[in-house]
């Protein structure tokens, strides 16, 4: 993962730069993170460098999102959404996780706060137990400070750098 620039921003948006290149860096298997607001907007990823391309190539296209971070993004905001709708069918609560075992590959979404949620696009032959657990570390730690003040500082910088936060 190249490391997104975190130059100009605030203490707590480095901090979460800081937690998302460490659970792409330290555990095995994981492929990308998105970081999705309630309303469905890309606000971290871990694939900085291709947030550019996926940029322009909406601007080319404006069909849908391209790049494995928008895409990633998209599908964690409409399984979100699915869950959410299930369990208020359902009464079961709130939706705190969702995992998704295919034959190439895993999907496993979290709850952060406020609807915001974390995505994580898993190898076919990564631990699910262990990506699990530090998805619940991350949310641990980003959940109190995933203000909306925030989620508008990170929604900003992605929209602002032309480089899509790669160095």
């Amino acid at each position: 993962m190249t490391a997104p620039s975190t130059f100009g921003l605030s203490r707590e948006a480095r901090n979460l730069h800081f937690l998302l290149t460490n659970l792409v860096e330290e555990v095995p298997g994981v492929q990308s993170v998105a970081v999705v607001s309630s309303d469905g907007l890309l606000l971290l990823s871990s694939d900085a460098e291709r947030n550019a391309e996926a940029r322009e190539a909406r601007e080319e296209k404006p069909s849908g999102p391209r790049g494995s971070s928008a895409d990633l993004a998209t599908v964690v905001s409409g399984i979100g959404s699915l869950t959410l709708g299930a369990a208020k069918l359902m009464e079961f609560g709130a939706t705190k996780h969702t995992m998704i075992a295919m034959e190439d590959g895993s999907l496993f979404v979290m709850s952060i706060s406020d609807g915001s949620l974390l995505g994580v696009h898993g190898s076919a032959d990564c631990d699910m137990s262990v990506v699990a657990y530090h998805m619940a570390l991350f949310v641990g730690r980003a959940g109190h400070v995933l203000t909306p003040e925030l989620r508008s500082e990170l929604r900003q910088s992605l929209e602002n750098d032309p480089t899509g936060g790669a160095r």
